[in-house]
């Protein structure tokens, strides 16, 4: 069984898989902060964590085609 974690930081919600894997929700305010968000995924990455992104109205609007993508890179 996986460990599953989560926690918000700033403006996104952030579930952390076995310490290995960030599944990071971007909003409408990822698009006015890209500095930012890319110096806290170089941080993340220097842990030893894979960042991945999607979409708010991808999760809201399919969330069973994010699941799969989720699913595809943990294999």
């Amino acid at each position: 069984m996986q460990k599953i974690s989560t926690w918000r930081h700033r403006e996104g919600l952030f579930i952390l898989i076995e310490l290995v894997l960030v599944i990071e929700m971007d909003g409408d305010i990822h698009n006015l902060q890209k500095e930012e968000d890319e110096r806290w995924e170089k941080v993340l990455n220097e842990m030893g964590l894979r960042v991945v992104h999607f979409r708010n109205d991808e999760v809201e609007m399919d969330l069973s085609v994010v699941v799969g993508k989720i699913r595809e890179i943990m294999i």
